[in-house]
């Protein structure tokens, strides 16, 4: 495959891509995904948008009703591209680090990166600072903008040689007072190759040194005229909201890629748990939203005295959704939650389904434009019906930053995500389970998955993660950790019960043979279950 020379003058993240060879096959089968060869895609998503839809339409929501227009975003943006470029000497092609709580000005901040033709490094409010200090060794960044609530985490990293700049606060050297200095000059997007970095986006790094996901400017458009534009349908009067920070690519397609493509706006809310989502839906009228299935189901605990009305459209995904998540929310809200699975290494979701074609307890179909198949070890299709290894390929593909790891994830030209999934006869795909959270018990496989959805039809029970203990006879035990609804008691009748729940549903060895009581299911800042946390408790 022939790259398009670069606009990058630093070359860094060109010249860390893997070889051509272990990239998996690439798809282009729409006519939406045929880009041009120069594409830069914060000016497609920003002054594109305005000529299609206006300057003065909303873009960004606040909290107390404060607004930003696609207009003012783009001055704002403009601006701070020139303090980029004249001020801090940023060039082409270096890595920028963002870093804040979700705030219109971490958006702007993370458009004028790439406007300026800069590579942006989005990492968590939540980050400490050994985390943070591991991300600038991969990426070799030298340039950090950080919302000043955010910067004590990032100054203990002791990143040599790391520029800080902070926004949001009273000195002189602030981006924000910088930028406002600047008069109000339109910034000439940098003429970025369509296969240029734009992103790098790193794993959570739960069980290992992080991974750092380099992604093109084509790859942010592409995933707004995939699963935005065929599955969700957003409209431009749409109101996207929901959980996922921007320093998680699930958030940063859902709260700034799809409405901005869609000329519609986003609610970004810098506290976004179940207990603040619920009054912002109302407040805001908010009709598209994006969170993880816990979510949900704390939600639905909450429903009572909340007017979730103006809803439309609601996304899960960042781990399985239960078919009986899925269930409780469409009784209770007459909405049909749409299912995904994404990852980093694609960017954002990849299977799903919407509306009449949602079959609750399964993931979905392919997205237009994306391909899946099911296959084992050795990346041979298996038949229908039997369980075996997800694979995907589409217009989007994994691509790590110098990482030998780049050779487990893409094989045989497609990429591996390290999910068990079955295809069932009729094209619909199923998840299992993790490929590395499979049990075996004395001969058996056991999804881990399919036990919890079981222990979810307990009334007592909020939520619960399903782990394998080893074992000297049985080789591993199945051990359920179980977060218990406020009035239920822990103990072993309690545990008693639910085992016996579990009996009237699923085969007697798939039964737990302990169940532990917790008070909250350890997660990384992005919701995901940590479940390596889970194997290692006593």
């Amino acid at each position: 495959m022939e790259l398009t020379p670069s606009a990058h003058l630093d070359t860094f993240a060109r010249d860390r891509l893997p070889p051509v060879d272990e990239w998996p096959e690439m798809v282009f089968d729409l006519p939406s995904l045929r880009y041009p060869r120069r594409l830069n895609c914060a000016a497609e998503l920003l002054d594109g948008t305005i000529a299609r839809h206006g300057a003065g339409r909303p873009v960004f929501r606040v909290g107390a009703g404060g607004v930003w227009t696609y207009g003012e975003l783009r001055e704002q943006v403009d601006r701070i591209a020139h303090v980029l470029t004249g001020d801090l000497g940023v060039v082409p092609g270096n890595r920028v680090l963002l870093r804040g709580p979700t705030t219109p000005h971490l958006a702007a901040c993370w458009l004028a990166v790439l406007k300026a033709g800069a590579v942006a490094v989005t990492v968590l409010a939540q980050q400490r600072a050994k985390e943070l200090a591991t991300v600038c060794e991969i990426a070799t960044v030298r340039l950090a903008l950080c919302d000043v609530r955010s910067v004590d985490d990032l100054v203990k990293a002791e990143v040599p040689g790391l520029r800080i700049t902070t926004y949001g606060g009273d000195g002189p050297e602030d981006l924000l007072r910088l930028a406002a200095a600047r008069p109000p000059k339109p910034y000439e997007a940098v003429a970025t190759a369509a296969d240029d970095v734009a992103l790098i986006a790193f794993t959570s790094g739960t069980t290992g040194r992080p991974k750092g996901c380099m992604h093109f400017h084509r790859d942010v458009l592409a995933i707004a005229d995939t699963f935005s534009a065929h599955v969700l349908r957003p409209e431009a009067d749409d109101v996207f909201a929901g959980s996922p920070p921007l320093g998680f690519t699930f958030g940063l397609g859902g709260l700034v890629v799809f409405p901005m493509r869609a000329g519609a706006s986003a609610l970004l809310l810098e506290q976004a748990g179940p207990t603040q989502l619920l009054p912002a839906i109302a407040e805001h009228q908010v009709s598209v939203l994006f969170t993880a299935p816990t979510a949900y189901r704390v939600m639905l605990d909450n429903l009572d005295g909340h007017d979730v009305g103006s809803l439309r459209r609601c996304v899960s995904a960042g781990e399985n959704l239960p078919e009986a998540t899925w269930r409780s929310w469409h009784e209770r809200t007459g909405l049909r939650l749409i299912n995904g699975i994404g990852a980093t290494e694609l960017l954002h979701i990849f299977i799903s389904a919407a509306d009449d074609a949602i079959r609750p307890g399964t993931t979905g179909i392919p997205v237009p434009g994306w391909q899946a198949r099911v296959v084992d070890e050795q990346g041979v299709p298996l038949p229908d019906g039997e369980p075996g290894l997800l694979a995907v390929r589409g217009p989007v593909g994994c691509r790590y930053l110098s990482d030998p790891r780049q050779r487990e994830y893409v094989r045989g030209g497609w990429n591996i995500t390290g999910d068990t999934y079955v295809r069932e006869p009729d094209g619909w795909f199923r998840y299992v389970a993790r490929a590395d959270d499979m049990i075996i018990s004395a001969g058996y496989n056991i999804a881990g998955p399919e036990v919890e959805e079981a222990l979810l039809h307990h009334p007592d029970v909020a939520e619960a993660a399903v782990v394998g203990r080893p074992d000297e006879l049985r080789g591993q035990i199945v051990v359920a950790c179980v977060v218990l609804r406020e009035g239920a008691e822990r103990g072993d009748g309690t545990a008693e019960k639910l085992t016996e729940s579990v009996k009237q549903r699923l085969a007697p060895y798939k039964c737990p043979r302990e169940i532990v009581f917790l008070d909250a299911l350890p997660r990384t800042p992005t919701g995901k279950l940590q479940r390596y946390r889970l194997r290692a408790l006593e």
